[in-house]
């Protein structure tokens, strides 16, 4: 006889449980029930990826007959909290790199890189979904990880990917899995310099290759960040190194 699939996976039933202990006043059932009325009736991790706290918020507010999901007692902090559970990733992920002190000026010619990651320490993630982008300051001598910035309330802005750019708007470039045209344009207008690496890579790697580029070869773009002169921008330079 053929065994049937079961309609949840063991880990996404182990990250369902824990969500609705984060939310208070939210039972397991309730809390099963939502996301099978937002995701259909076989739920495994992808799945889960795709809950979003306005769903939830707007979910459980539905049925408990109020406007917002505050006044049924659950608190936006904690719906956050329970999307992170849900999509496998929490603000104590002991993957996560540390931050470094930094003051301004503490490294000479040097940039700000964002990375967009969904895990660890690895460029990993999509440009208008990651769940954070790792932010570093770069010299050709060093590298020093100086924020961590998470992207959770951007599922409440007007425009995301508007917003997304806000949030490393001090960065002057950007790296990415991938990105859309769209929002590129808006990056660009941010004055950041989009990078896209569909294969990702730890974030490290991905930075000491472009400290490379800045010591041997440094592109018209970056030297222009660097505030060298536009003559000067073309001398030397290989665009073999350059990134697209």
């Amino acid at each position: 006889m053929e065994q049937s699939t079961p309609p949840i996976t063991r880990e996404a039933a182990l990250r369902v449980a824990l969500a609705a202990r984060a939310m208070p006043n939210v039972t397991l059932p309730s809390l099963i029930d939502l996301l099978r009325r937002q995701l259909g009736d076989e739920i495994d991790e992808e799945a889960l990826r795709k809950v979003t706290v306005t769903q939830l918020k707007t979910g459980f507010a539905s049925v408990d007959g109020e406007e917002d999901g505050e006044d049924i007692g659950i608190g936006l902090e904690a719906m956050k909290l329970a999307v992170r559970i849900l999509w496998g990733e929490t603000q104590g992920d002991d993957t996560l790199p540390k931050i470094q002190p930094y003051s301004d000026g503490d490294m000479p010619g040097s940039v700000r890189v964002a990375i967009a990651s969904d895990k660890g320490d690895l460029l990993s993630g999509h440009f208008g979904s990651c769940l954070r982008f790792l932010v570093y300051q770069v010299s050709p001598a060093a590298i020093r990880l100086v924020d961590i910035r998470d992207t959770m309330d951007a599922e409440f802005a007007e425009d995301r990917n508007l917003w997304r750019a806000k949030l490393i708007g001090d960065c002057h470039v950007c790296y990415v899995v991938s990105i859309g045209g769209p929002a590129a344009a808006k990056v660009i207008r941010a004055d950041i310099y989009p990078i896209k690496l569909p294969d990702g890579g730890p974030a490290e790697a991905v930075l000491a290759q472009f400290q490379k580029a800045m010591a041997e070869s440094p592109p018209p773009w970056l030297l222009k960040i660097l505030g060298v002169a536009a003559e000067k921008r073309l001398k030397n330079y290989s665009a073999a190194v350059d990134a697209e």
